[in-house]
């Protein structure tokens, strides 16, 4: 994404901080820029929380009833909603109720077309960057979140600076799909997750815990079986410092979204020594897991390059094969899409 490095670090949480922590460099032609460390960062290190530039929630999220706010993406529902919904039990009761953070009397909707957020902080944030142009055309169909990225990305140019017409144009337009292809980061947030948390911390004793894990693990079996893996609110977001940070198949960190909103932290996974690039991975584990061969085959596909890491350069004289299970995943995939494309 071009912007300078005074922009890009002007969207973090503290920003004197990141300044004496990283640098984005120059690397090469092919791999453009990259994260580097300024100073020693141990593992476990918050190495920055940045906000997004603009972002979305996935808009089968609201089909589907999963409640977001519409500026910063925090989940609307309490965790006890959350739960019942998930389970497919509406007479569900969640102890420690207290330790939901999620405050329904501060919600407030948007008076033109009703969208919900979380606080009117929220409300005033997105009108002022995006939303007074964008509310009239906000219905678009739920498969993505893809076309609201860019509408905001567009309604937010036209608000603040009228006269920037670079994504008005055929070629313009091509790059922003490009943009939002290459360079958005899922979002994920959940007021269930965040109580689930909350109760980790809690100082009980053994056969409280002990009741209270087994709870636990009882209301995630039933969400599984009502549910399937889909328990966060999810979205996609545009972060101009993240955007910055080029992968690896051993990375040196990862992006999370512990405050359940928009708010991207990037953690150390190891220790990073000064002057070493921060890589982070566009593969999750099981993904990591696969052959050299299947890694670059997603990556080529999704991400339009072949990747050079040590992992990659040190299995490059393996055979191609990938194994049976890879096989049928991929199988299941390209039939996935032939049944989409009819």
């Amino acid at each position: 994404m071009a912007a300078s490095q005074d922009v890009m670090l002007s969207f973090c949480v503290d920003t004197t901080k990141v300044c004496n922590c990283v640098e984005v460099r120059f690397i090469d032609k092919v791999k453009g820029k990259g994260l580097f460390a300024k100073k020693a960062i141990k593992k476990g290190d918050t190495i920055f929380v940045e906000r997004p530039l603009v972002s979305s929630q996935f808009l089968w999220n609201s089909q589907y009833k999963y409640k977001a706010c519409e500026y910063c993406l925090s989940a609307l529902e309490t965790a006890q909603d959350n739960a019942r919904r998930l389970s497919g039990n509406p007479g569900l009761s969640l102890p420690h109720t207290e330790l939901c953070k999620v405050r329904p009397e501060l919600h407030q909707a948007c008076p033109q077309c009703q969208v919900m957020y979380c606080s009117n902080e929220c409300r005033q944030a997105a009108a002022d960057q995006y939303h007074r142009d964008a509310w009239r055309s906000m219905h678009y169909p739920p498969e993505t979140s893809s076309i609201m990225l860019m509408a905001r990305m567009v309604a937010t140019v036209k608000q603040g600076c009228p006269f920037t017409l670079q994504w008005f144009t055929l070629e313009g337009f091509r790059s922003l799909f490009a943009l939002v292809g290459t360079n958005g980061q899922g979002i994920g947030t959940s007021s269930l997750s965040q109580w689930v948390q909350a109760c980790d911390a809690l100082e009980l004793t053994s056969q409280q815990r002990e009741q209270l894990d087994s709870f636990i693990d009882q209301l995630y079996k039933d969400i599984e079986k009502e549910t399937g893996d889909f328990l966060n609110c999810e979205g996609s977001g545009l972060f101009l410092l993240q955007s910055s940070c080029n992968h690896s198949c051993i990375p040196k960190a990862e992006a999370s979204f512990p405050n359940n909103n928009f708010l991207l932290h990037l953690s150390a996974l190891s220790d990073i020594s000064p002057g070493e690039e921060i890589c982070i991975s566009y593969l999750d584990c099981c993904q990591r897991d696969r052959s050299c061969h299947s890694r670059q085959k997603l990556l080529r596909e999704n991400y339009l390059f072949v990747c050079s890491c040590p992992k990659c350069v040190s299995q490059m004289d393996e055979l191609d094969l990938t194994s049976s299970e890879e096989e049928e995943e991929e199988e299941e995939d390209d039939m996935e899409e032939e049944i989409t494309d009819v």
